[in-house]
This record gives structure tokens, C-alpha cells and sequence, in this order.
């Protein structure tokens, strides 16, 4: 935990150098600095969140789990067009909850411009909420707006949300604003995927049981 909180600080301080090195760029001034890439302890295949960075995350696992059962029912009542099958139709059958969500735009481009979505999520969000800084020579920012070189333009409506102490952590964590961003990307990750300890345990626990052990009669 030290030591991911040492290497987000120097990210963050080494992005914000980088930010007002480049700020000429119109790129950049269009879209956006381009944000770090951080190791978030859940990317692996087989790597799970990080518990001691969002306690709530142990209480919202366990309503996760009795939840589904309710969901799983609710789905069952949805009929999903499926297939095709053997003899090549297509059939209906109760819902899942693996099942996708019928999409509400023609294609990913499309959803996000409507939405403002950007690449990166993670890694976006945790420079968006730790990037805020005073503009640099030559950038004026009109009343109301905030500078940040990740969002594009860098003038950003949404006030500078972390600040070093705003929170108490129960075991003494240091409330600086890295730790309490990257609390915050990981809540939200759990939030979008909150299956995802899961299915990566059980694919843990297929390698495990697919071994094929070889017994050497001769030695």
C-alpha cells in the first residue's frame, strides 16, 4: 500500500510536469493531456480489487451476492432471442444475467459522443480528479471554470474534489489525495464489473482442476 501510494504521488507529480511542458500542444488544448497509465492492483487476469483501499467494498460484496439471487430471478422473466441452433432458427428462452443490455446506440462511436465518454476510464478519472492546478502563463480561465489539462480544453466546470485530509481513514492511511483518488477508481470499478473476483476465481480454479497428473510406473 506504501509503496502504491509513493508510486501514484510521483506519477501525478511527474504527469503535472509534463502537463505544463506540453501545454502549447493544440492537441492537448483540444482534447486533453494525455493521461499515465497506473497499476491498478485489479488489471491482472487473475488479480482482485484492492479490499484495504475501499473497505465498503467487503459490505457491498456480500450485498452484491444476495442480490443476485433476486436478479436472477427478475432476469428469468425477460425472454431473449437466442441462437441459432442445430437446424439454424433462432429461439427464445428465459434471461440471464450474462446477458447484454439491448443496445441503445448503432455502434461505440456513437455512444460515446452522447455520453462524453472517455478512453482510458481509469486511468482518465484518477488524472482528472488529481490533475487541478492553477493555469500557466499565458491560459486564462473564465469565472466558474477550473484548469485541468486532462479534460478537454482544460477548462473543467467540476471544482477541485480532493484535498490532502478531507477524510479520516479508520487505520491511520494518510488521506493524501493519490490515496483517496485511486479509493475512488476502485469503487467505481467494483461498481461497473462487481462479478469480477468471481469469474476470475473460477477461471483461476479451471487451471487448477484441468492439470493432467501423469503416473511414472517405472521410476
Amino acid at each position: 500500500m506504501q509503496s502504491w501510494r509513493v508510486m501514484a504521488l510521483f506519477g501525478a507529480g511527474v504527469s503535472g510536469l509534463l502537463s505544463f511542458a506540453t501545454i502549447a500542444s493544440c492537441d492537448e488544448a483540444e482534447h486533453g493531456l494525455g493521461v499515465p497509465s497506473y497499476p491498478w492492483p485489479h488489471k491482472g487476469i487473475l488479480s482482485s480489487y484492492d479490499h484495504a483501499s475501499a473497505p465498503p467494498l467487503l459490505l457491498l460484496t456480500y450485498a452484491w451476492r444476495i442480490q443476485r439471487r433476486k436478479l436472477k430471478a427478475m432476469a428469468a422473466e425477460i425472454e431473449v432471442v437466442d441462437g441459432p441452433n442445430d437446424e439454424g432458427e433462432m429461439f427464445t428462452r428465459p434471461g440471464k444475467l450474462s446477458d447484454r443490455f439491448p443496445q441503445p446506440y448503432a455502434n461505440e462511436q456513437a455512444a460515446r459522443f452522447a455520453n462524453g465518454a472517455r478512453h482510458d476510464g481509469q486511468n482518465y478519472v484518477f488524472a482528472l480528479l488529481t490533475g487541478y492546478r492553477d493555469p500557466p502563463a499565458g491560459v486564462s480561465i473564465r469565472e466558474g471554470l477550473h484548469y485541468n489539462p486532462y479534460f478537454p480544453g482544460g477548462a473543467i466546470a467540476m471544482p477541485k474534489m480532493l484535498n490532502d485530509g478531507a477524510v479520516e481513514y479508520e487505520d491511520g492511511t494518510p488521506a493524501t489525495e493519490a490515496q483517496m483518488g485511486k479509493d475512488v477508481v476502485t469503487f467505481l470499478s467494483w461498481a461497473a464489473e462487481p462479478e469480477m473476483e468471481e469469474r476470475k476465481l473460477a477461471l483461476e480454479m479451471s487451471v487448477l482442476k484441468s492439470r493432467k497428473l501423469v503416473l511414472d510406473v517405472i521410476n
